[in-house]
Parts: C-alpha cells; sequence; structure tokens
C-alpha cells in the first residue's frame, strides 16, 4: 500500500482471522496498519495485532535497513494496535515512545516490564518535528478508548486517524468501502458518535489529502464523501431511506409474514427494502442496517413467556451503540400468551427520539387473513413515514 516517498506502509495483512475482537466474522480477513515516516529523523507509527507482530518487525527492518528509529507514535493502545511495542523497543534500544498522560498510565496493564522512562508525552497541539515533516498531536478520547489521539503531518496533509476512517478486510482499495466501514463504525464506534463529532470539528480546518487508519484502506481521493459520511454516521442521522426488517422466527411462520410485509411495502412504493433473518445472519451486520435505514421493523416470536433470544440479542446490541432517531414498528407472535411486544418495547422505550408506526400486530400463529390486512395498513403507513 503505497502513501508516500517519506511515508512508508509496514502494516500487516491478516487473511486467516476469522472473527475480529472474538464477535465480528471477518470473510476477508483484517488490515493492521503502521506507517513510517523517515526523515532527518524517523518515526514509525504504531504496531499490530500479536498474531502479526513478527511478520510488522520484519516489514519495519526493510523498509529502515540499518537505520535506527528515533520514535515510536502510540495512536491507540487497544491490543490490536499495542502488541508489538515491547518487541520494537527490544528490536531498538533507544527509541522514545510517543503517548500522552493516559497512555503511560494505562500502558503498564499490558506489560510487565515499565517502559514509563522511553516516554515523550504528548498533549493536545503538541508538534514533534522530524526534520521537513513534523507531527502535530490531536487527542480524540473515546473514538473509541481514552487514551486514543490522533495526528496530523502538515507537510504532505496525512491525518494518521488511529480507529477513524477503519474497516473491516483487508482489500487495499475503497471499492465497497462503505459496507465494511459501516459495519466496522457501528459496532465498534457507534457508541460514541458525540466524541466523533467533537474530533471531526477539530480536524475540519486541516488541509487533509490523505487519511491514514489503522484499519483498512490509505484513503486519497474523494475525502468529502468519507468525512461527510462519518459526520452523518455520528450525528445518529439516517444515512439511507428505506425500511429494515429484523425478523426471528422460530418455525417459519414469522418469516412468511415478514416477507408478505417487504412485498407490500414495495408495492407501496417503499424503494429500499432490507429483509433480515437475525437468527442466521450476522448481528453486526443487523445492527449496522438499523442504523443505515430510517425506519425498521422488529418481528419476533414470543418465547418462554418473554421474548425469542435472537431478537433479545439483537435488540440489547442496538441499545449498546446507542441507537435512536428513527421510526419504529412491532409485530410479535404467539400461539397462547404473547409476550415479544412488551419485551421490544421494554428494551427499545428508554431509547431517544424513537417514533412508534402504527399499532402493534399479533399474529397467532399463522398470518391470518386479518393480519395481512394489518400488514397491508401497516405497509402503507411506513411508506409515508
Amino acid at each position: 500500500m503505497f502513501v508516500s516517498d517519506a511515508v512508508r506502509y509496514v502494516g500487516v495483512a491478516d487473511k486467516e482471522l476469522d472473527i475480529f475482537e472474538s464477535q465480528y466474522p471477518l470473510p476477508n480477513g483484517m488490515l493492521y496498519n503502521s506507517y513510517v515516516i523517515e526523515d532527518e529523523k524517523i518515526a514509525v507509527l504504531d504496531t499490530v495485532d500479536k498474531r502479526a507482530v513478527d511478520e510488522w518487525l520484519s516489514n519495519v527492518e526493510k523498509v529502515l535497513g540499518d537505520k535506527k528509529p528515533d520514535y515510536l507514535v502510540i495512536h491507540h493502545l487497544e491490543p490490536d494496535h499495542s502488541a508489538g511495542i515491547l518487541g520494537f523497543v527490544k528490536k531498538y534500544p533507544g527509541v522514545r515512545l510517543i503517548g500522552n498522560a493516559q497512555t503511560v498510565r494505562l500502558l503498564p496493564q499490558f506489560f510487565d516490564e515499565d517502559l514509563t522512562s522511553l516516554f515523550e508525552i504528548v498533549d493536545e497541539g503538541t508538534s514533534i518535528s522530524l526534520g521537513e515533516h513534523s507531527l502535530t498531536f490531536i487527542k480524540a478520547p473515546m473514538v473509541h478508548w481514552p487514551e486514543v489521539m490522533v495526528s496530523f503531518e502538515a507537510r504532505e496533509g496525512i491525518l494518521f486517524a488511529a480507529d477513524a476512517f477503519g474497516k473491516f478486510g483487508v482489500e487495499e482499495d475503497t471499492d465497497e468501502w462503505a459496507y465494511e466501514a459501516r459495519r466496522y463504525y457501528f459496532n465498534i464506534v457507534g457508541k460514541y458518535g458525540m466524541q466523533v463529532q467533537a474530533l471531526l470539528k477539530k480536524v475540519s480546518a486541516l488541509d487533509i489529502k490523505t487519511i491514514c487508519p489503522l484499519h483498512g484502506p490509505v484513503i486519497k481521493e474523494n475525502l468529502e464523501y468519507y468525512l461527510g459520511i462519518y459526520d452523518v454516521w455520528s450525528r445518529y442521522e439516517p444515512e439511507d431511506k428505506g425500511v429494515f426488517i429484523a425478523c426471528a422466527s422460530i418455525h417459519g411462520n414469522t418469516m412468511k409474514a415478514a416477507e408478505f410485509l417487504a412485498e407490500e411495502l414495495k408495492s407501496a412504493g417503499v424503494e429500499k427494502v432490507v429483509l433480515t433473518d437475525i437468527c442466521r445472519s450476522d448481528v453486526a451486520e443487523a445492527v449496522e442496517d438499523a442504523f443505515r435505514y430510517d425506519r425498521m421493523v422488529l418481528m419476533s416470536s414470543s418465547y418462554d413467556a418473554g421474548l425469542f433470544p435472537p431478537m433479545e440479542t439483537f435488540l440489547h446490541h442496538l441499545k449498546a451503540k446507542a441507537y435512536c432517531r428513527r421510526k419504529v414498528a412491532v409485530i410479535q407472535n404467539g400461539t397462547w400468551a404473547p409476550s415479544a411486544a412488551k419485551c421490544m418495547r421494554a428494551i427499545i422505550e428508554p431509547l431517544k427520539d424513537i417514533e412508534y408506526v402504527g399499532e402493534d400486530i399479533t399474529i397467532k400463529t399463522t398470518m391470518s387473513a386479518e393480519n395481512k390486512e394489518q400488514l397491508k395498513t401497516l405497509a402503507g403507513l411506513l411508506s409515508q413515514a
């Protein structure tokens, strides 16, 4: 991956990793990004996950040869970016570690060795000159850990963005960036929209020409789009007008009703209708779609006088990621004592700015003629919502 003549990429593509943070499926692996700035002084920016440390150190050595780095910049301490710190310090004795006060405070939790004496502590606005290049640090607390910072290299207009603008996958181009970036954002960073907004405000005055994240491709073109979509996401605004149907069906009857509703919505003029079986789909992808669209229909079977667990899990994920500002309809199924609607509402009602569409619909095992009319009516209401 090319950044520039002076800024070299030394990251690692982990094509074998099948699940990230022990919960997010990775059909296309994961990039752990790291960069080297070569000038009068040499700075290495961030390390990698423990799975990739040996390859990363080899990449650094190939770039540096016999040269010795002056600095290791630690933008983010999460283990997938910090596992190589100790090995790097041992390989390059005398290197200085660059981090903020929170970084210094948290680092002893990661390694037994005391590295405090190696640190140069930076704060908001601190700059370090490397020669023609320099790095100015901008604190980004809770995007998405408290110690996170980003840095800006003014000569080339490069924003080293930590986990911001990251995505799943090892693809080095930006084709279809939004799909895996959206899933990454809402499931990992999404709770912290206010903090992302604060960071976007800080960097808005910078003349950014390139964004170098810690995951995903280096971004050099159409930066207005990437900054704009992050603004939309972090304000919790819908990205697209459409209806997302999240269905949790035990024996298929609720799913049949969901399919019926999907067709009615299309007939009513809703251009984007996405139906997901959350019992069989990646819950992170369902969370992504829930945030992407402005309307959502929850359809679930009742279970043990409560809520079918796949739906309960999905809703708790939404709650944890601060789902808000959407229009929601609720449909339950239950043979003798329907309980799903009450349970779904109990989870989502505390969320901010949720507007219910229509009356809750109850299906008794199989969809009746009356239910079909109710679903047609709901489709009409949703199409106008």
